[in-house]
């Protein structure tokens, strides 16, 4: 009998906050070298899923600046001694005011500087997997997403959700930039690419070209 192939990317989604938030873990099977993609609270919760999988966490990586996103991303990042990678430098803005966000949402919140600011073209690795980081404004203004191309997969934070999209009544969101980021950098990705969200299930984009209440292909084709 002959066994199935590893993958050489893993990912397991562990929702945390009262906000129900998808914090990613990543892992590359050749190394069980780990990211976490926003690990926005409930650490114990996190350090669990870590001593589950076994694997050695070396970064975290963030898509964008909201509290349920990055709230206790700081405090992780010390307690791990890992460097933060992550989001792009326009949601300085939403950093800057974890603290005073953390109060009304009763998270545990701290504020902190990413060791790397990310932009468009730009790649992160995990072991020796890279990532492509594509910029996505429009929730946020600094907001971005990992894509694996080998694996068809990308973890897009507040972008999009399996039927709807990120919520753009913030301060400094832009509804039309959400829409065009999802077709100029998403739909490129692949339709057989799956996504995880910020919340809730998993999807494609397929799927989501297809039956999307915001960016279904009819949809914008009769906008």
């Amino acid at each position: 009998m002959i066994e199935p192939p590893i993958p050489p990317l893993k990912a397991a989604m562990i929702p945390v906050t009262p906000l129900q938030q998808n914090c990613s873990l990543l892992w590359c099977t050749a190394t069980m070298k780990a990211a976490l993609v926003d690990p926005g609270g409930d650490l114990p919760k996190l350090r669990a899923a870590i001593a589950q999988t076994g694997v050695t966490v070396e970064k975290i990586l963030l898509t964008h600046g909201h509290i349920d996103h990055c709230g206790q991303a700081g405090i992780f990042a010390d307690e791990l001694g890992v460097p933060i990678e992550g989001p792009q430098e326009a949601d300085r803005f939403w950093i800057a005011r974890l603290e005073d966000d953390g109060r009304a949402y009763g998270i545990d919140a701290r504020t902190f500087e990413p060791d790397r600011w990310l932009g468009q073209g730009d790649t992160v690795s995990v072991g020796e997997l890279s990532f492509a980081v594509h910029h996505c404004p429009g929730h946020t203004p600094g907001h971005i997403v990992f894509h694996h191309s080998p694996s068809r997969l990308a973890i897009v934070g507040d972008v999009l959700f399996a039927g709807s999209i990120g919520r753009t009544d913030f301060p400094l969101s832009d509804h039309q930039a959400l829409l065009d980021s999802i077709v100029r950098e998403l739909w490129p990705m692949g339709g057989e690419t799956a996504f995880i969200p910020g919340h809730g299930p998993a999807s494609t984009f397929t799927r989501e070209r297809a039956s999307n209440a915001f960016v279904s292909d009819r949809v914008l084709a009769a906008a």
